[in-house]
């Protein structure tokens, strides 16, 4: 009898409907997507000690943004690592290994906090945890672009959506629980974490019983494939080895790191960001308010624009996301300056929403270049993007803003510089895309379909 884990016991039987795969993969996402709303831990973890003002042995801000960094370049190293893995074992068995390591990071993070030690904190919701985001953002996508050959760029956008979308839960959800365990001698955060750890992973495992693969050569009824403006698809499949040798993984590996790092870098810092550049107008829970208002433009995002990306084509897409990125982000310092929270949101709403549709329109241009064989694998190698992107943008955004207040800068204007260089990286993000060709012909595998 198979193993519930087999690859075997995970082919759909006939009358499956393609329909409850979306669901599955989404209740992963949504999860792992809790990370997008780790800045509203940031100001509590800073009085951990102190509870109502930071004491003298309280974390930074500084040391507490390596605890997101290290989570991202986890979850890129993972995914490049265990990107084979997925592939062969299916996404059933790697979905459950995502939601044991995801659920207990929280629950390692949460005696580094009880502790007060910044490096099991490290270990447990950054390295733990980032693997199990790793595994759990990528077990679903190949999957799903095979259930969805019509539309790839929707299918991933269903699923990546949730990513963006779990801060609209977790954020809410993180502010409730640390008000609900809060005492005068504690901020909540331990039993918080402790709560999330439990939580995600019983919805995590909804998805690991929900999954299906669709059995060899399937094809939904009707299907004939369709050219699409700017695609640049391939006529063949190339190898996750041949791949990462290409021009072309290493251009689309700098445009998800430019575009990555410049949406990061406000996502990460969004609530004590908005609170700083608007002093006396924006209090702690209107902060945590516009956390959830980024997330829902992330989620939207990830599923308008990659399915967008089905009819206009991938390049075309992602040279949106550039142009409109670089006026933007140049546009903040000065929106700063005039005190108009309105545009400020406005402004970044619109580029989350790209930040997201970039995450979402990759696979497809994957797909779109290097085929389906193998487009798993190589997505989870590309996701090193993310794990550079990951401690690039906070790293940046922490580091000048404490350096320009050294240098006796206001809080308001301690971003602009920071928002000034991500416009720059956007450019090179630009530049890369413009000269994307198709993959040589040499490339292509020759053989038999090989297993990841």
């Amino acid at each position: 009898m198979p193993s519930f884990f087999d690859r075997s016991s995970q082919i759909a039987k006939p009358g499956f409907s393609r329909w409850l795969v979306p669901p599955a993969a989404l209740a992963i996402h949504l999860c792992i997507g809790q990370a997008y709303a780790f800045s509203v831990f940031k100001l509590p973890m800073t009085k951990l000690i102190g509870v109502t003002a930071s004491a003298p042995d309280d974390w930074k801000q500084s040391e507490l943004g390596w605890i997101f960094s290290i989570a991202i370049v986890f979850l890129g190293l993972s995914a490049a690592v265990f990107g084979r893995w997925v592939e062969s074992g299916g996404p059933r068995r790697a979905m459950f290994v995502a939601a044991c390591c995801f659920g207990g990071g929280f629950l390692v993070a949460a005696l580094g906090v009880q502790l007060h030690n910044i490096w099991i904190v490290y270990l447990g919701y950054g390295v733990l945890g980032g693997i199990g985001l790793g595994i759990g953002y990528i077990s679903p996508v190949s999957t799903l672009i095979k259930w969805f050959p019509d539309r790839p760029g929707m299918a991933t956008g269903m699923a990546i959506m949730g990513f963006g979308g779990g801060a609209m839960i977790a954020s809410p959800l993180s502010l409730m629980l640390m008000k609900f365990y809060a005492t005068p001698q504690s901020v909540g955060v331990t039993q918080t974490f402790v709560t999330m750890g439990a939580i995600y992973f019983l919805v995590m495992m909804f998805g690991v019983f929900l999954v299906r693969l669709p059995a060899d050569g399937w094809k939904p009824d009707g299907f004939v494939p369709r050219a699409v403006a700017g695609t640049m698809i391939t006529v063949g499949n190339v190898s996750v080895d041949q791949a990462f040798k290409t021009r072309q993984f290493w251009q689309l590996w700098l445009v998800l790191c430019m575009n990555v790092t410049a949406g990061i870098g406000i996502l990460e810092t969004a609530s004590p960001m908005i609170q700083e550049m608007f002093p006396g107008h924006v209090t702690a829970a209107a902060a945590g308010g516009f956390v959830g208002l980024l997330s829902i433009f992330n989620m939207a995002g990830r599923f308008v624009w990659s399915s967008t990306s089905d009819y206009i084509g991938r390049r075309n897409t992602y040279m949106i996301f550039f142009t409109l990125g670089i006026l933007l982000y140049a546009s903040i310092p000065s929106i700063g300056h005039m005190g108009s929270v309105p545009l400020f949101v406005a402004v970044c709403v619109i580029l989350l929403s790209m930040y997201g549709g970039g995450f979402a329109t990759i696979p497809a241009y994957l797909k779109d270049v290097f085929g389906t064989m193998h487009v798993g694998a190589i997505h989870g190698r590309l996701l090193t993007a993310w794990s550079v992107a990951g401690v690039l943008g906070p790293v940046l955004v922490n580091y000048i803003r404490d350096y320009q207040l050294a240098q006796g800068v206001a809080k308001p204007d301690a971003y602009n510089v920071t928002m000034y260089l991500m416009a720059v990286l956007l450019m090179v993000g630009f530049v890369s895309n413009w000269f994307m060709k198709p993959v040589d012909t040499r490339h292509l595998y020759q053989g038999e379909p090989l297993k990841a």
